[in-house]
């Protein structure tokens, strides 16, 4: 029997129709659930997950389960947690520690709660599990043989502790894969977020200033998607090389503090702290709409928001008015979480399949290596990396030709040059 506490576990059966869904977009993770079901790879490990409870999460939690892993799994955002996909995982035998709507202290005992299963290897979206198990259960170390990261920001903050010495386990950078950022953080993230915002606010996208802050992958994917909408999209970045891309992909590139004045909707995806705050608040136009994108709820800078509202009321669902003394209003989406996950579903199960397939295989490969590698950031091995997008073009019955001898030959060989 599972040890769980979720919203309610009644909502099982709709979260099995929710998973049933994911699994038939997911043919890549469903090809290794297959091979996992034969070898058992995964047999007696204790596996702590720290990850988006979503319909997707569920099929790899599942895919894991059936090499043979014990899982127990927690929230990586307050907000995330789909309850009915909760609670079906429950009745699959997962230790689910995880509902919509936690406050900070409770999101805290659930991290607790997974720690307290005595895991062998973490998978984090976020790093909040390793940077607890470092600051305050130490002692689960010598038995932990390594770890993954699924998001940008939690590499970074792995690699940080990597670079001060104290990361005490092997993490493999799934973030840093190909077939994960290349389409997660590009595709998902840009669909999801537009879908997120449009959900929370059932407003027009197109004709409005769109002001995305950060152009790295996760900002290339939402301004694609604003402009494909009809948005006129501005780009705010402190990388002078990001900016230049930005400007000649077609879009506006300013400062934060004119884009202030002329944006409609705000969405920040950089993975830092306070970037959109009170100096930029003072000079937006009434009715600006402000959401993000990044993994934690610091990009915008709230208690500051907070601090000059004269009122605040929640208008709409994962909508937030807050008036100023001038009179003008402003809307934070989703308490300034993440808002393709706290107002919508997050990515799509057909992207989600190639980042989840690199997750399982780097666990299997973790358990394998784990031990014999340092405690150290990783990338996701080449060979792993090819697979998952091997089986992606498989599973849509796509061929592409091979290098032929006299090919590979000509790459290793300086002899030949203009003829």
């Amino acid at each position: 029997m599972a040890d769980f506490k979720v919203k309610d576990p009644s909502l099982a059966k709709e979260g099995f129709l929710s998973i049933e869904w994911a699994e038939s977009r997911m043919p890549v993770l469903m090809e290794i659930r297959k091979e996992f079901e034969k070898k058992k790879p995964l047999k007696g490990l204790k596996i702590g997950a720290s990850l988006h409870v979503t319909k997707e999460t569920a099929v790899l939690v599942k895919t894991l389960m059936v090499g043979g892993a014990e899982v127990s799994l927690c929230a990586s955002n307050p907000l995330s947690t789909q309850d009915e996909v909760a609670a079906a995982l429950v009745e699959e035998g997962v230790n689910v520690y995880a509902w919509r709507g936690e406050t900070t202290e409770e999101y805290y005992w659930c991290i607790d709660k997974v720690l307290s299963q005595t895991p062998n290897l973490t998978l984090d979206d976020g790093a909040d599990l390793v940077t607890t198990i470092h600051s305050k259960r130490k002692d689960l170390i010598k038995n932990i043989v390594g770890g993954t990261e699924e998001t940008t920001t939690g590499v970074v903050r792995i690699r940080a502790m990597a670079q001060q010495g104290v990361l005490g386990y092997p993490v493999i950078a799934v973030n840093d894969a190909y077939t994960k950022y290349l389409f997660d953080n590009r595709y998902g993230t840009g669909q999801s977020t537009i879908d997120g915002i449009m959900r929370a606010t059932s407003g027009m996208i197109a004709g409005k200033n769109f002001v995305v802050v950060g152009y790295g992958w996760c900002g290339k994917g939402i301004a694609m998607r604003a402009k494909g909408m009809g948005a006129n999209v501005v780009v705010v970045e402190v990388n002078p090389l990001r900016a230049l891309e930005a400007l000649m992909d077609g879009f506006i590139v300013t400062s934060m503090l004119k884009a202030a004045e002329i944006g409609d909707i705000f969405v920040t995806a950089t993975g830092n702290i306070n970037v959109i705050t009170l100096k930029h608040f003072e000079k937006m136009k009434d009715g600006a709409i402000l959401a993000n994108s990044g993994h934690f709820n610091v990009e915008i800078d709230i208690p500051k928001l907070e601090n000059i509202a004269v009122s605040k009321r929640r208008i709409r669902p994962n909508v937030d008015e807050y008036r100023l003394k001038d009179g003008r209003k402003l809307y934070l989406l989703a308490e300034g979480r993440l808002v393709n996950l706290s107002a919508a579903e997050g990515h799509p199960p057909e992207v989600m399949m190639m980042s989840f397939a690199n997750q399982a295989l780097c666990v299997e490969y973790l358990s394998k290596k784990g031990k014999q590698l340092k405690p150290k950031v990783y990338k996701v091995p080449e060979k792993i990396d090819k697979q998952v997008a091997f089986l992606a073009l498989k599973t849509r019955n796509i061929k592409i030709d091979r290098l032929t001898k006299e090919q590979k030959k000509y790459l290793k060989s300086w002899e030949m040059g203009t003829t």
